[in-house]
């Protein structure tokens, strides 16, 4: 449905058709410049706030440097105001004039707006809330990355829902994304696990859980290695025949590979999460990896030491990195090396992100560095999404974490605790499944809910908790508001938005609560994007999710004798519903539609 607000002259960098409260923060700059001539309307944008404590937008006059005191010039905006169908009410208080917008068109335009771009989109998708800013930009996003025979451990854990997040927050913004999942699947270890497989190797255990089996035989053969010398000579020569490219050597490896990816998949499609593409170090080209190592010694930023290839970047303050070993053998950072370049030529992206955690800060600013040295022109595309670590996190058991045991542990908890409430659990159709996604979304939440950076503490009873900010609570609110069509057939399918009459939520303080809530969403995007924070999204869910729960008791549905308040009403929750769940499939979490 088009707008029915007056037309405006356009800023540039705004879309009223896809953020209706860029249509009022025009109308606010307007004001601004039509009173202070000095002023462009871009200018004046540019100044149009959020407000704090219940005002709708803030400006600061001093950040426009204007001559005046800021009291002359708050006296000459504010000269013969009239309240029109953007702005009701502008005041004064020292250096700030805060704005409150008309309710009635606020309330009316943002219902408008999300109906619309859910339910009759240009795309024939859902697209409240995602924006155009990135068209025909191509990014590659690397995230995840277990290795294989190791176990899959919490920074993986987090690796992947951020890099999930960031997926679908580049997909929202228009870019085209290409999602990686870069395996350790070389290396040493995979000689260890080879001459180990002969010892203590079962093609049965292999089969039943890939991933586990190698990994047990890694602990074994590394406990073997630390009594016994030769074990590891014996692994770095298998290794090298690999290297090498010796086909007996490499038949099992190949084997492990894909029964590990296979399981690999299974376990992500639980978390919600998949990739285009399963890569890996092995696959890095050693042609790339060498020619890194000549154009820089060409440069003469290699030195030898005993063997080992070296870089000197002591004057960026970098330390030495390694770049080959002594017997010959690449290691991470070589490949890392060469992979960049491959990818640029692959996919010849405008952007690439690797989703590593900040332990890894050193080495991803000397392969950063090195890249920038070698003067490839796409060297400064690359960019480093980092985070904090998880603290505390094993099973209950307090054995090593595995995804399938993350997943499981999560699942079994909030099927306890789902079972206490025997009524409701009785009229869930798939139980199991209602607790795996509650579980999931307990784990995703407690990971977002902070700055990426900060470390956090893992805690099972916290995570899984109905009362506070967490999963549960969000899933809960999500099938509340499903429930309300339900819980009121005889008022769906409701009128035409055109033919709902919204006046009546206009003297709501709460349904302008959660209109100028709603009618944000598009900006919590936009910030996101900029800030790689999944954490503005989960703070934006749950105070969507507040608002709601406070309005339950006064604009009740069920038993309002008005039909017209109560179709309005109904409209605004199924409005929440879908920017909520939107906000929700953002972070990468299934919205459950009953619990």
């Amino acid at each position: 449905m088009v707008s029915t607000l007056p037309s405006l002259p356009h800023v540039p960098g705004t879309d009223p058709s896809s953020c209706i409260l860029d249509a009022f923060r025009t109308a606010i700059a307007k004001r601004l410049s039509d009173r202070l001539p000095q002023l462009t309307l871009e200018q004046a944008y540019t100044g149009v706030d959020y407000g704090k404590k219940g005002v709708d937008f803030t400006v600061a006059l001093p950040r426009f440097r204007l001559p005046g005191k800021p009291d002359e010039l708050a006296k000459q905006v504010l000269a013969d105001f009239q309240p029109d169908d953007f702005i009701s009410s502008i005041s004064h208080d020292k250096q700030f004039l805060h704005f409150q917008l008309n309710n009635a068109s606020l309330i009316r335009e943002v219902l408008n707006q999300i109906h619309t771009l859910t339910y009759d989109s240009p795309s024939g998708k859902p697209s409240y809330g995602t924006n155009t800013s990135g068209a025909g930009k191509k990014i590659v996003i690397e995230f995840s990355s277990p290795n294989i025979a190791k176990s899959f451990h919490v920074g993986h854990l987090r690796s992947t829902i951020i890099g999930a997040f960031l997926v679908n927050l580049y997909k929202a913004c228009g870019w085209d994304v290409t999602s990686l999942n870069y395996l350790g699947d070389w290396g040493t270890q995979f000689g260890m696990i080879a001459s180990g497989f002969e010892k203590y190797g079962s093609q049965e255990e292999l089969s039943k859980d890939a991933i586990k089996h190698l990994y047990n035989v890694y602990v074994q053969v590394s406990k073997d290695a630390e009594i016994d010398p030769n074990v590891k000579a014996d692994a770095a020569k298998w290794f090298k025949r690999m290297e090498d490219g010796d086909e007996s050597a490499l038949a099992n490896w190949r084997e492990w590979r894909e029964m590990s990816v296979k399981k690999y998949i299974e376990e992500y499609d639980r978390l919600n999460v998949s990739f285009d593409r399963y890569t890996g170090e092995s696959e890095v080209g050693k042609e790339w990896q060498d020619k890194a190592l000549e154009r820089l010694e060409e440069m003469g930023l290699v030195s030898d030491a005993n063997g080992a290839k070296l870089v000197d970047l002591e004057k960026w303050k970098l330390g030495k990195a390694v770049l080959r070993k002594a017997d010959g053998t690449s290691i991470y950072l070589t490949r890392d090396i060469g992979g960049a370049i491959e990818r640029w030529e692959k996919y010849q992206f405008d952007k690439m992100i690797y989703v590593v955690a900040s332990q890894q800060d050193l080495h991803l600013a000397q392969f950063f560095k090195m890249l920038k040295l070698m003067e490839f022109p796409w060297a400064d595309r690359l960019e480093h999404v980092n985070y904090g670590m998880v603290l505390g996190m094993s099973t209950r058991k307090g054995t090593a974490v595995f995804l399938d045991q993350i997943i499981k542990e999560a699942s079994s908890v909030m099927h306890e605790q789902m079972k206490r409430n025997e009524e409701k659990y009785s009229s869930i159709e798939d139980p199991e499944t209602v607790s795996r996604e509650v579980g999931i979304t307990g784990i995703k939440i407690q990971d977002m809910a902070a700055k990426r950076i900060n470390n956090y503490t893992f805690n099972w009873d916290r995570m899984l908790s109905f009362e506070g900010d967490t999963g549960p609570y969000l899933q809960y609110a999500h099938v509340r508001l499903v429930s309300m069509e339900r819980k009121n057939p005889e008022l769906v399918p409701l009128p035409h938005p055109s033919q709902i009459d919204t006046s009546s939520l206009a003297e709501s303080s709460h349904a302008r609560d959660i209109a100028i809530l709603l009618g944000s969403y598009p900006d919590v995007v936009k910030t996101a994007l900029k800030t790689h924070e999944p954490s503005g999204v989960v703070t934006f869910a749950f105070r969507l999710a507040h608002a709601i729960s406070s309005a339950w008791e006064t604009l009740v549905v069920k038993g309002e004798s008005d039909l017209e308040k109560a179709r309005a009403r109904l409209w605004l929750y199924i409005c929440a519903r879908d920017v909520l769940g939107a906000s929700m499939r953002l972070l990468s979490i299934r919205p459950l539609e009953r619990m």
